[in-house]
Formats: structure tokens, C-alpha cells, sequence
């Protein structure tokens, strides 16, 4: 999903179909061809046909095997993070996953559904004296999106100034396995790397998250999330006051893609109410009212201007969902 989308040429799904998955699902948490722009860090993209909320990763599974089973197309979202949903929307099933059940052992570990938020689970770890999650405080991020990309981060401090990978803290996920059953995997299934996992190859989807936690300090815990979030707070854009899905291009290693947009000028460039930030020029922002399109254009005009200029090929790291 990360190459820049075609527009869509698949058939108009069959009106019969989505009423057979509606009937299966939970009227209370369906609504049909509702936005789902709030629903996304980037604040942008048009309607689903139909939108579930899963608050259990049972009822996340169930959703999922009716979509199979009726043959309807369907797409989790997480917390919205790194996707840019297309203008016209979503056909098909939607699955909203806000399960965020969890279960703490005394030796560590700590079971959680996908649904939950990475800053919610790293604040009561914290609480509890679990160190191994707080390295990734302000990082906009579900469970389940964290095991997709394998979530990492550059410590700024100098004792730590290696990339942390949440893979360090993996032990064990609950998966809806692409042929439809459940099981648990280890850190070998899952195969993890740089912003990849098996979860880009296979059509699995994780129910469930088992880290294993070590006994830490407090004081210690809450300094690195402080010099985390202040070294952030200066080199990101604050999602609160300008939306964005977080870095727009892959890692080139040695060069950097920002700083390739960077020494072009291009900060503060816009299409519309999208913007190349003007912190971090591998971000872009809506300033209001961007759309899909608006973005898509400024991502080409980067990938052009650094293209022809300097001669490297910009490849977007986010995920292009939709009817484009």
C-alpha cells in the first residue's frame, strides 16, 4: 500500500452483500456511510460503507470473519495513524478496533487487545513499575498498529542512542490467521524488521499482544519519557494544533528523505490546506480542510522536485486506503 494509489476500477459492491454483513454485526455499533476523517490522525477521508466499532478482540474477529465469509471487503483502523483514506471513502466493511482489555501478570507480562492505545498502555505500565514501553511515549500509535510496523524510536539520549524496536518487548500475539484461525504466534512468526512484519505479507490480523516487562525505576521512567516528548515536542508537529500521519517517506539511509526535502526549500510548501511542515519536512500537516487529493499532489511535487535536483526516488511509508 505504500506506492501511490491508481484510481479504482473494482465493481460497486452489491448493496445485498453489506446488508447480510449489517445484519451479522451489532446494530448499536454500525452505522453506514459515515466520514471517517475523525477517525484519523490526518483528520482527512470520505465515508464507509458500513463502520463497526469492535470493543472486544472476539467481536474484532467476529467482524472480520463475516466480511470473509460474505465476501465483502473490509479494512481495521487502528488509531488512524500513518494512513491517508481517500476523498471518496471506503467500500465495503470498516472495522473501527477500540478493544483495549488487558491483563497484567506478576512476572511482566502484560496481555492487551490491538485496540489499545500505545500512550494509555505505556502510562499504566509505568504506574504499575514495568519498564520496556516508555521509550515510545508520544508516538501516535494502537498495539495493533505497533506489532504492524514494528514501532521504533531513535532515543535522543546519549546512554541510549540506538533505535528501539517494540519487538525488543514482543512475546507472543493472538492472530486471526489469513485462513481464519485463531492462534497465538511467536516473535519468529511474526518475522519482524524495519517498519515490517509478516503483517505486510499475509492478510493476519492481530487480536491480542503479549509483552514481557521488567521491574524499573519510576524517576527513571518518567525522565526518559520527558526527554522523549521534549525531543519530539521540537521536531514534530503537534498533532493537537496540525494533523498529520506521521513521516510521509521511507528512511533513506545516510541521506535522510527530510532533509532531502529540506535542502530543497521545500518547507512550507502547499497544495491546498496540505502543507510540508515547517519542523519537519518529512511531515505534512492539514491545515484545515486538506483532502486526499491535496496531499497526493504535494507528495508528487516532492518526489519530483528531489527526483530531478538531486537524483534519489522518495518512496511513501504511509498507507493509501480507499477509493482513489
Amino acid at each position: 500500500m505504500s506506492k501511490l494509489p491508481s484510481p479504482s476500477n473494482a465493481p460497486p459492491i452489491d448493496p445485498a452483500a453489506l446488508d447480510r454483513v449489517a445484519a451479522a454485526l451489532d446494530p448499536a455499533r454500525l452505522s453506514r456511510n459515515t466520514p471517517l476523517a475523525p477517525f484519523t490522525t490526518f483528520r482527512i477521508g470520505g465515508p464507509a460503507d458500513l463502520l463497526f466499532e469492535a470493543d472486544s478482540a472476539d467481536a474484532l474477529a467476529t467482524a472480520i470473519a463475516v466480511a470473509r465469509e460474505v465476501g465483502v471487503p473490509f479494512f481495521v483502523l487502528g488509531l488512524g495513524a500513518n494512513v491517508l483514506i481517500a476523498d471518496k471513502g471506503i467500500r465495503g466493511l470498516v472495522i473501527r478496533n477500540t478493544a483495549q482489555h488487558a491483563v497484567w501478570h506478576d512476572d511482566g507480562k502484560v496481555w492487551v487487545e490491538s485496540g489499545t492505545i500505545m500512550q494509555k498502555l505505556i502510562l499504566e505500565a509505568v504506574r504499575r513499575g514495568w519498564s520496556g514501553l516508555e521509550h515510545y511515549v508520544g508516538i501516535p500509535s494502537s498495539v495493533g498498529g505497533a506489532i504492524w510496523q514494528n514501532l521504533h524510536f531513535l532515543s535522543p539520549a546519549p546512554e541510549r542512542e540506538r533505535t528501539m524496536f517494540i519487538a525488543e518487548v514482543f512475546h507472543t500475539a493472538d492472530i486471526l490467521s489469513e485462513e481464519g484461525e485463531r492462534k497465538t504466534v511467536d516473535k519468529d512468526y511474526v518475522n519482524f524488521g524495519y517498519d515490517d512484519t509478516v503483517f505486510h505479507h499475509r492478510a493476519d490480523i492481530v487480536l491480542a499482544t503479549t509483552f514481557q516487562l521488567e521491574k524499573g525505576d519510576p524517576f527513571v521512567m518518567h525522565r526518559i519519557m520527558q526527554e522523549n516528548l521534549s525531543w519530539r515536542g521540537g521536531k514534530h508537529p503537534w498533532l493537537d494544533w496540525h494533523p498529520s500521519a506521521g513521516s510521509i517517506f521511507k528512511k533513506i539511509e545516510g541521506v535522510g528523505a527530510g532533509r532531502l526535502v529540506d535542502s530543497l526549500g521545500l518547507k512550507g510548501y502547499r497544495v491546498g490546506d496540505a502543507q510540508i511542515s515547517h519542523i519537519h519536512a518529512n511531515i505534512m500537516v492539514n491545515l484545515g480542510s486538506a483532502t486526499s487529493a491535496d496531499v497526493i499532489a504535494l507528495v508528487k511535487h516532492a518526489q519530483k522536485e528531489v527526483k530531478e535536483k538531486l537524483g534519489h526516488e522518495l518512496e511513501p511509508e504511509i498507507n493509501f486506503v480507499g477509493e482513489y
